[in-house]
């Protein structure tokens, strides 16, 4: 069922956004279903601006948007690299398959692969990609005359330029916008770093993310002297952007006029997308029925309790994105320690993803239930013995209480 802001889903005051988080696998598909997505984007084994995660074999594919179909999720299939001519030959064949699947959508960077969509999958929706570069509303409007039922903005727009985009297109039109997640330095994450500096091509999904790396200058005379560019370190991160948060300014995104707030991430964890979805659905549905009130700080901690990089607003509000110049090093406040595997009688069993101890103030983090802290008492190992912690990876682990704790849920515990 449809969550509504006002009775309705859409762009403007009180209109509800979609939700659409990444999926670079079926496990991370499954999280983002159970905590809350409306939508998920994905990638076959080719055409994807990711081949870091597993993506999905064509097998994968029709298996993963029945899943999502059964729970009324959307899922959009990512063409969104710009292939060269022979790799154009399977496309046709590509796209037949993931139109025969029930996909929703395709998120299409490239004029020609958006040709082809609608002559081989006419039934299927064009996304026109972020990675096109859509700045302004005469593009947006070209997109529209070529077929394309949405555009995904450039993360270089302002809010005040999305606000100018929507008063000029059609109003069937969507705009979708990033509202979480790492930032490319590079301008619509067109970026060549990647394959100057080490042969993977960023624009096929391979970038090795050379921005995040130490630099330092050198003299031609010199070049066995490396001078540090920030006094007092070894070097600079001086292309290192922060990562992106909008999870406390989402009704100015959808004033603005964005109907899709995507989440970075499909070469991120399960966890992670479990996490960041979970929370911004919380924000949406908070939003919802407490219009005009700031977001409670227990829902913003949430996306504390990932690992990320300094936060920032990005473009959205003018101004610089902002940037860590002194180091690429995540912010770890909390830890991943396991996993349940569900409840067996009295106990739950829990497989072990970090090393936790009996006494440790666990984080609860399950779908449907508002995340909650407990105490790990009494543990045992797989051959009913008392431990006092549990240090190897995976390893099944027995947790006595009656806490409603259920299969897939995830225990947090804080590090800092």
């Amino acid at each position: 069922m449809e969550k509504e802001f006002g009775g309705r889903r859409g762009h403007g005051p009180g209109a509800m956004p979609e939700l659409l988080a990444p999926a670079g696998d079926m496990e991370r598909l499954e999280a983002a279903v159970r905590y809350g997505a409306d939508a998920v984007y994905l990638a076959g084994k080719d055409y994807g601006m990711r081949a870091a995660p597993g993506n999905f074999t064509p097998e994968e594919l029709v298996r993963g948007v029945e899943l999502c179909h059964q729970q009324g999720v959307r899922v959009y299939v990512t063409c969104n690299t710009l292939p060269r001519n022979a790799e154009l030959e399977a496309m046709p064949r590509f796209l037949e398959h993931c139109a025969q699947a029930g996909v929703d959508g395709f998120i299409i960077s490239d004029l020609g692969v958006l040709a082809l969509a609608k002559r081989h999958a006419p039934q299927v929706e064009r996304h026109v990609s972020t990675q096109t570069g859509i700045v302004n509303y005469a593009a947006a409007q070209a997109c529209w005359e070529l077929g394309a039922k949405r555009v995904v903005l450039a993360r270089e727009v302002p809010l005040t330029e999305i606000r100018g985009i929507r008063e000029r297109i059609p109003p069937e039109m969507e705009l979708e916008a990033f509202a979480h997640g790492s930032m490319c330095v590079s301008f619509s994450g067109r970026c060549l770093l990647s394959n100057y500096m080490t042969g993977r091509d960023a624009n096929r999904g391979q970038c090795a993310q050379p921005c995040r790396w130490e630099y330092t200058l050198t003299e031609k005379q010199r070049p066995d002297q490396h001078f540090p560019i920030i006094q007092g370190q070894e070097g600079t991160y001086i292309l290192n952007s922060n990562d992106l948060r909008m999870i406390q300014h989402i009704p100015a995104m959808v004033e603005a006029g964005v109907s899709s707030l995507k989440i970075e991430g499909r070469a991120k964890s399960a966890y992670y997308v479990a996490c960041v979805t979970a929370a911004y659905r919380r924000a949406i549905d908070f939003f919802a029925s407490h219009p005009g009130e700031a977001l409670p700080p227990e829902i913003l901690e949430e996306t504390e309790k990932i690992s990320h990089r300094a936060y920032s607003p990005g473009f959205y509000f003018g101004g610089e994105p902002g940037q860590t110049p002194d180091r690429s090093q995540y912010t770890r406040k909390y830890q991943l320690a396991a996993v349940s595997g569900g409840r067996a009688g009295q106990y739950v069993k829990l497989y072990e993803r970090n090393r936790f101890c009996r006494g440790d103030l666990a984080d609860v983090l399950q779908p449907g239930r508002e995340p909650f802290t407990i105490r790990l008492e009494e543990l045992y190992n797989q051959d009913w013995e008392p431990i006092e912690a549990a240090p190897h990876a995976e390893m099944l682990v027995y947790w006595k209480t009656d806490a409603e704790v259920g299969q897939g849920a995830y225990l947090r515990i804080r590090r800092e």
